[in-house]
Formats: structure tokens, C-alpha cells, sequence
């Protein structure tokens, strides 16, 4: 499949897959949107972070992939986009900070073109962090985790969300310490609902069909209304 030519961004949401730069703050972001089946369309669009750009993480990883497939096939309505400084999208890397002000312009983007729609939010290891960090704050009305960090970033200090909340971890993670995952979860007072898939690696080498099937199992029951309702 040819990769799409971004432009600039659209003033609502595209019917097709589209590539297209968002206004950020700090700079332009490199955008993808994707639509689900009409047959199957809910009234709701998913926004997907992607992994530390430091080690490489964009939008087009494998994870990301595959999660925006399972949450497509779902049907909602998908973004996803580079961090500042990564791929296209201008800015510099701001730690999960200045991130976090990047998802907000996404999101803000996604409810001007489809106001009143269910936001869903999901990230990949440092997204997220991202997401989870930033959850409250967007409104999301649920969240899907893929290994967060717990143990290698801060996730303390911020509000923790309460929406219907998946966290999927493998347990032979071999970058984020999946017991440190386990015991945060623990800790929380509304934890999410975990799902922990055994020999699995950090990026779910030959186990991203089992992770498209784990979310798609696990939401199902989270999805908004559809379109035709």
C-alpha cells in the first residue's frame, strides 16, 4: 500500500484513510485517520499514542498498528499521529510533557470534526503514559493501556481515570517490569481490567494477532451506540 501524501488538516472528518498535518503547539503533527466499516460504525473515534520517539516509536509501530486495527474493526473511527520531533511533526521531544499537549490538540481536532461523539483513548508503552497521564483532563470515556511504563516513568501526581480502562502486559516483558505493572495496578483504587498474556515479549513478537483479539474481546462491551442507532 502507497503511503498517503499529508495535507493540510481537514475540516471534518475524512470518509477515507487520509494522512494530514494537525496544528500542535509546538509546531505541525504528522496525522493518519482511519474510518470503520459503515455496516459497523459507532459513534465514537479512537486517538492512539504512540512509543518513546527516543527509541524509535511512531505511529506507524507495530503495537499501534495493530490497536488501531482492533479498535477500527470495533467500529470506531481512528487517529493516530507522531509526537513532536518525530516523523514530520515538528517540535523537539519534551519527555511526556510537552506530549501531552500534542494529544490535547489531536483530541481537540477530533471533537470539533465529530462533537459529541465518545472519545477513546489508547497508547503503547511511553503513549501510554501518555494517555494515562492525560486521561482525565481530555474526558475520555475509556482508555486502552498497552504495557505502560509503571516503574520507569512517574505515574504518580496526576488524577487517575475511573472510565472503562484495559491494561494488556506481557509477561516476559523484557523492557517494562511486569510486576511493577502488576503491583501499580494493585495499588489503584479503581484498577483497570487486566489482561496478562504469557510469553509475551514488550512488542508481542508473534502474538500481535492474540493482542488484536484481546482488545477487541475485552471492549466489546465498552462500545458508544452505532452510527444507524
Amino acid at each position: 500500500m502507497n503511503a498517503i501524501e499529508p495535507s493540510a488538516a481537514p475540516a471534518g472528518f475524512p470518509d477515507t484513510a487520509a494522512s494530514f498535518m494537525l496544528d500542535g503547539p509546538a509546531g505541525k503533527l504528522e496525522t493518519i485517520s482511519d474510518v470503520a466499516e459503515p455496516a459497523g460504525a459507532r459513534r465514537g473515534v479512537a486517538v492512539i499514542c504512540h512509543p518513546n520517539p527516543v527509541q524509535g516509536g511512531t505511529m506507524h509501530n507495530k503495537v499501534v498498528t495493530m490497536v488501531e486495527r482492533a479498535l477500527r474493526e470495533s467500529g470506531l473511527d481512528t487517529v493516530r499521529f507522531n509526537f513532536r520531533g518525530t516523523g514530520a511533526s515538528e517540535g523537539n521531544y519534551d519527555e511526556g510533557h510537552g506530549e501531552g499537549d500534542d494529544l490535547a490538540a489531536a483530541v481537540d481536532w477530533v471533537r470539533r470534526v465529530r462533537p459529541g461523539e465518545a472519545l477513546w483513548l489508547a497508547g503503547f508503552s511511553f503513549g501510554s503514559y501518555v494517555t494515562i497521564r492525560n486521561a482525565v483532563r481530555l474526558g475520555a470515556e475509556a482508555l486502552v493501556s498497552i504495557a505502560p511504563p509503571a516503574g520507569r516513568w512517574p505515574f504518580e501526581g496526576f488524577e487517575i481515570p475511573r472510565c472503562p480502562w484495559l491494561v494488556v502486559m506481557g509477561e516476559e516483558d523484557e523492557v517494562v517490569e511486569p510486576q511493577a505493572v502488576f503491583d501499580w495496578i494493585d495499588s489503584l483504587e479503581h484498577p483497570p481490567e487486566l489482561v496478562r498474556m504469557p510469553e509475551t515479549g514488550h512488542f508481542f513478537h508473534r502474538r500481535l494477532m492474540d493482542l488484536r483479539g484481546a482488545v477487541k474481546h475485552a471492549v466489546h462491551d465498552w462500545l458508544p451506540p452505532t452510527r444507524q442507532a
